[in-house]
């Protein structure tokens, strides 16, 4: 039985467009500087305003709702 030549095939992006990416990706690589969280020390976020953790902001989050529902069934 006989070997079937598969063909040549072309590469599906091209490789200047291939290199733009790469060179695009190493420059958003680089690392920034983590800040630290205003109210427990842990890594924040360095886009955020308010330099909260991922926890303190659920908490954060989470204080706004009970104290507006308390504030509905107030009135």
């Amino acid at each position: 039985m006989k070997k079937k030549s598969s063909p040549i095939q072309e590469p599906v992006i091209a490789p200047e467009i291939l290199e733009l990416a790469k060179r695009a990706s190493a420059a958003t690589d680089k690392l920034r500087p983590a800040a630290k969280c205003t109210v427990c020390g842990g890594e924040g976020s360095t886009t955020l305003n308010d330099q909260l953790c991922w926890v303190c902001r659920r908490l954060k989050i989470s204080a706004w709702r009970d104290s507006d529902i308390q504030m509905n069934v107030q009135e």
